[in-house]
């Protein structure tokens, strides 16, 4: 089976994007992790899909698969190359789009230096929403990982996030607790971890270890989730520039009840089309 594909990037955070406004998505799991595979497939964090509006007022759906062929509710640095991939391929003259995800309706915008603004919605802090194992909603939270306890915030961006402040990301333990807090029993739906160095009010360092794509060179929900946090926490203060290790995202929020903004790259790298070995589509 021949799958036709266009390769994108956010920030470094990667991505197959596939069409299907005109042909029903139907690759199984197994073509997923294959087209997501660096080694033999065409390798990427994420694919994401195109698909016609379910939802009245809406221009699109927009479907987002983890490298190990899990669907999930949202990417923030995938929607912004959502908005770039069909202007760019003719399928809206529109600079601002209406789009359901499987999170509700988000809207991302094209702007004229060719970064996009994404309106990621409001952020989830009750934890039952998150979902999130605790008695009451609070700031932080104490969550025991191997051989230590962390403080971290837990908010949902349309999926989950842990984010616990670090000294100094370059050292911060993302290759072993990273995966230990994905699979925390707190977090009934795994869970992305965020680790976030506070350079000052209006500017982090931040590195994502993601659920069912490890670390990743960039974590749009995780910037919205970890400026949340420490705005919440009295440490940052909108607007705040997130240096992540693919690029800076710029990320505003005021305060509890109002919506996240994004602004951030999205860059086509290549388009192509590549054979799925029988036996997996």
């Amino acid at each position: 089976m021949k799958v036709r594909f266009t390769k994108m990037h956010g920030a470094g955070n990667d991505f197959v994007v596939l069409d299907a406004t005109k042909t029903p998505f139907g690759l199984p799991p197994d073509a997923l992790r294959w087209l997501a595979d660096r080694h033999f497939g065409v390798g990427c964090d994420q694919i994401l899909v195109v698909e016609p509006p379910r939802e009245t007022g809406t221009d699109f759906h927009y479907r987002i698969f983890n490298a190990d062929g899990g669907e999930v509710q949202q990417c923030g640095n995938g929607a912004r190359c959502f908005v770039r991939y069909v202007h760019d391929h003719g399928l809206t003259d529109k600079r601002e789009i209406r789009v359901g995800t499987a999170a509700g309706v988000i809207v991302p915008r094209l702007e004229p230096d060719g970064t996009v603004t994404v309106d990621m919605g409001v952020p989830v802090l009750a934890p039952a929403r998150i979902p999130f194992i605790a008695d009451r909603e609070a700031v932080t939270y104490p969550l025991d990982v191997p051989g230590a306890t962390r403080d971290i915030g837990a908010v949902s961006m349309g999926n989950p996030h842990a984010v616990q402040i670090v000294d100094d990301v370059d050292t911060a333990p993302v290759a072993t607790e990273g995966p230990a807090i994905e699979r925390h029993p707190r977090f009934p739906e795994r869970v992305n971890a965020g680790f976030m160095q506070v350079v000052d009010a209006h500017h982090i360092r931040l590195r994502v270890y993601e659920r069912g794509a490890g670390e990743t060179l960039a974590c749009g929900t995780g910037a919205c989730a970890a400026v949340v946090s420490g705005i919440l926490r009295g440490v940052l203060t909108s607007p705040v520039d997130v240096d992540t290790r693919g690029g800076r995202l710029r990320i505003r929020w005021d305060g509890p009840g109002t919506a996240v903004r994004m602004t951030g790259p999205a860059e086509t790298v290549f388009e192509g089309e590549v054979a799925v070995p029988d036996g997996i589509a």
